[in-house]
């Protein structure tokens, strides 16, 4: 690990601040469990590490208004034991619960977890650390390398949202979950604040995979505001993964339904665990609209969703899995609606 200045700030605006004076080799840490392991791998190397844990008031969630709002520091944990969240935006509690373990979750907060980068094992196991286990190239970790999962095992890679240079998927649940309840979040960088939806926080890879974000050098996540809606109770996050304690997804779905009688009026659906960025499936969305949930429409629905995906050598299945887990996720949805 390389060595690094410390400073803890007690307000947004003197993080900032300090982030500004560092450059761009200085980072913003909370949680630190994805950061962390970031710099044991030697994979990122900042040389100064703002720590905003002492930031109050940034720990907050309020469900009150028309809209709910938990502010950056919030921890995974606490989020996700809402009462509020457990009985009318399910999803969003699901995929919280369905990430990590508790230990981690207590840990991580919800800012900090819209960050976190791939698992591509070649991106996490190639640096030419005399302790890692091999090198590979990675577009990701070091641009113009080349991409070694491409090619190589790729049972985990995405099949959506991939280029040339990088298949690697985007790992987290909770973006998902607020990507289909079409959230934004609050920023505060050098030149002021800016409202920014979080589906346009996440870059597909294209011939740059190593800019993954569209944050602003310097900008630090302030809130995630999430719309209420009447869609939030007929919803859930479905998650299918290699070990059902813990594990990131193979596939995941994100839906949200507002159902007209026995017919769907309006379908919000993200995937996860088969791209590499939460992926809004408008396709799906709007193939439901006007008809009867029954398996056979979830199903094709599904199958929308996975429309023009690309497989790799060994990762072909995900194409039925994500269908399949869209169909269960809509007909879990459908039946919670009340």
């Amino acid at each position: 690990m390389q060595p690094f200045t410390y400073t803890r700030p007690t307000s947004a605006a003197e993080a900032v601040a300090a982030h500004s004076r560092a450059g761009a080799d200085a980072r913003y840490i909370a949680g630190g469990t994805s950061l962390y392991d970031m710099m044991k791998l030697d994979i990122d190397r900042p040389r100064h590490l703002i720590d905003v844990t002492s930031i109050r008031g940034l720990d907050r969630i309020d469900t009150s208004g028309d809209q709910l709002r938990f502010e950056a520091l919030a921890p995974m944990s606490a989020v996700a034991a809402d009462r509020t969240l457990q009985s009318d935006y399910p999803l969003l509690a699901e995929s919280l619960w369905k990430a990590a373990s508790q230990q981690l979750r207590n840990m991580a907060t919800v800012g900090g977890n819209l960050l976190q980068r791939t698992r591509c094992l070649y991106f996490r196991n190639g640096t030419g650390n005399p302790s890692a286990v091999g090198t590979f190239p990675c577009n990701k970790r070091e641009p113009g390398s080349g991409c070694a999962a491409i090619g190589g095992i790729d049972r985990g890679q995405a099949v959506l949202g991939t280029s040339d240079a990088c298949t690697a998927v985007s790992p987290g649940d909770w973006p998902v979950a607020l990507v289909a309840m079409d959230a934004s979040l609050e920023l505060l960088g050098p030149t002021g604040s800016r409202t920014l939806p979080v589906a346009d926080l996440y870059r597909l890879p294209g011939t740059t995979p190593h800019l993954e974000f569209t944050l602003q050098p310097g900008e630090m996540i302030i809130a995630i505001v999430v719309p209420k809606t009447r869609a939030g109770r007929a919803s859930t996050y479905h998650k299918i993964r290699d070990r059902e304690s813990y594990a990131f997804a193979l596939a995941s779905a994100a839906v949200a339904l507002e159902m007209d009688g026995d017919r769907v009026g309006r379908a919000r659906i993200a995937l996860g665990g088969v791209a590499t960025r939460p992926w809004r499936a408008t396709a799906a969305e709007q193939s439901l609209v006007g008809q009867p949930l029954t398996p056979e429409t979830a199903l094709a629905a599904g199958r929308a969703a996975l429309s023009g995906a690309t497989p790799g050598h060994d990762n072909r299945f995900k194409i039925e899995l994500g269908a399949r887990t869209v169909a269960d996720a809509l007909l879990i949805a459908a039946g919670r609606n009340a």
